[in-house]
């Protein structure tokens, strides 16, 4: 269901790959959220979200190390949307998510909707700004 696309290739391999990652990650997330045999979700939450922020803490500084190479002149603007994607994960509270099968559920989806919603529009609407810069 969460895949790479062809329109969001940037035609950059390693970001391309680092892009599909998380597009796995956004999958995990979906099928996290429809296992209907698992009723304690909490220790996965947590390990989703720590990945989460690992993978795109490395995804960015790469991306971001790119970026210098080529003289891009939008890295700064570039580099604040990251650090705002990584503010807004950093706000999920893990320490209190709720032990009730339907709240796990809400907090699942909500993690799934804001990762999909930023990651295809920070891809179309600002990663593809490289193509053409390298």
């Amino acid at each position: 269901m969460y895949e790479m696309k062809p329109e969001y290739f940037t035609g950059v391999d390693f970001i391309d790959k680092e892009h599909k990652r998380l597009f796995e990650l956004a999958q995990e997330t979906h099928d996290l959220l429809h296992d209907t045999t698992m009723h304690y979700k909490t220790n996965h939450i947590v390990a989703l979200v720590s990945e989460l922020i690992d993978y795109t803490r490395t995804h960015f500084t790469h991306e971001e190390a790119y970026q210098k190479s080529i003289n891009y002149p939008y890295i700064a603007e570039h580099a604040s949307q990251h650090r705002q994607f990584e503010d807004s994960l950093a706000q999920i509270d893990l320490d209190t998510l709720s032990d009730d099968y339907d709240e796990q559920n809400e907090t699942i989806e909500n993690i799934l909707e804001f990762l999909i919603n930023w990651l295809i529009n920070h891809i179309l609407k600002v990663d593809m700004l490289l193509v053409g810069k390298q």
